[in-house]
């Protein structure tokens, strides 16, 4: 895409009335819902009355009609104002995606309604003990019994918000009848289904959205839980896989911003001896590159955003993956410098930036560790050869 990309006043006013909505709630808020191990239900209930969380989803379903493009600027403007809302990433933008794309009318009436106005949640699940980055690995599989429906097996770990969950879109695989090989295809399993087990992972990150083990043992699941077409699993799983790497970038970009922001304030006003220490160099430049680079990530997460809502899959492929990474290393690297700059402050529940070093870790591992996106990039874009 050679066309320079700039945001609409459409987008600009977007930004505005999200960035009022976050600063409302802001850190506080979250730090106190995760504190009493609950949901940052008030905000994402607001959130959706006003019309964003589904801003990315048809008309004619209760959504916006917009695009990922518009979803993005939602959740990083609630980052940036230091509340970010997880789900996000999973319910309207790939879930909802997929079902949108390719989910059957009866499948959109049952749950896009409900996605766009925030009534309804889906979990998404694709990782595996055993599988890691290795989607080709994955060994949750369907077979379809003799009425038609179908028997779920396997496993799935780091599943996010399952506890709130109506239901989970799961990708596994089943065999296909010509050539005896297995294929992947996206299922929706209702959360009160029998044999669907649930275990929650301790995690050392400190969040409102809590990480889960899946266990499937056979679940019967009846035919219409299967989304799309049977031959055209992979499609559909990329369509998915793309606005994870956008949204996961915009979640890094935001919770950067919110970071450099609290260094800035607090810059301007530390003094130590007769200067703010924001007038020191050795202070100023390193918060100056923050801010550049999560810029220069923002650009890359709109031209991937564009190009997928223009139906560019490959393009957007690339440009979602390179977005990915350097919004995430861009927000580890903000994180870092934001507590480096407030000093011991910096490590306080004062402040609230200490979380964020290991929280600003996560968009480096998840969705795809950003050694993956670097194999993706070095093969898919530059050519060169693979080691595996």
């Amino acid at each position: 895409m050679n066309a320079p990309v700039l945001e609409t006043e459409e987008h600009q006013a977007l930004r505005a009335a999200v960035a009022a909505l976050g600063k409302r709630y802001g850190r506080d808020y979250m730090t106190r819902v995760t504190g009493a191990e609950g949901h940052p239900e008030e905000l994402w209930s607001e959130a959706a009355k006003l019309g964003y969380l589904g801003v990315n989803l048809p008309e004619e379903y209760g959504g916006g009609g917009c695009g990922i493009s518009e979803l993005s600027i939602v959740l990083e403007e609630l980052g940036a104002a230091g509340s970010p809302l997880l789900m996000m990433v999973v319910s309207p933008a790939i879930c909802g995606t997929v079902i949108s794309r390719f989910g059957t009318k009866e499948q959109k009436r049952a749950w896009l309604p409900g996605l766009a106005d925030g009534s309804r949640t889906m979990a998404f699940g694709i990782t595996e003990p055993d599988a890691g980055s290795n989607s080709h690995r994955i060994t949750t599989t369907a077979r379809k019994d003799d009425d038609g429906t179908w028997l779920l097996s396997g496993r799935k770990v780091f599943v996010s918000g399952v506890d709130i969950a109506d239901a989970t879109l799961i990708v596994g695989r089943t065999s296909d009848a010509r050539t005896g090989r297995l294929k992947p295809c996206l299922f929706i399993v209702a959360r009160d289904t029998p044999g669907f087990g649930r275990r929650r992972i301790d995690m050392e990150l400190q969040a409102p959205e809590k990480q889960f083990e899946l266990t499937f043992d056979d679940v019967r699941l009846p035919a219409d839980a299967l989304v799309g077409d049977e031959d055209a699993g992979l499609l559909q799983l990329f369509a998915g896989l793309n606005p994870e790497r956008i949204m996961t970038a915009a979640f890094a970009i935001g919770m950067g911003r919110y970071a450099v922001a609290r260094a800035v304030a607090y810059a301007r006003e530390r003094t130590v001896w007769k200067d703010a220490i924001g007038a020191h160099q050795a202070i100023a430049h390193p918060l100056a590159q923050a801010h550049i680079e999560l810029e220069l990530a923002r650009l890359m997460m709109q031209k991937a955003a564009r190009l997928y809502d223009d139906g560019d899959d490959v393009g957007a492929g690339e440009a979602a993956n390179m977005a990915k990474y350097a919004a995430a290393e861009a927000c580890v690297r903000a994180v870092d410098q934001s507590v480096h700059t407030l000093g011991g402050n910096g490590l306080t529940r004062e402040f609230g930036l200490a979380s964020l070093i290991t929280g600003s870790r996560v968009a480096r591992i998840a969705p795809v560790s950003r050694e993956m996106i670097l194999n993706y990039v070095s093969h898919q874009t530059l050519g060169l050869p693979k080691s595996y």
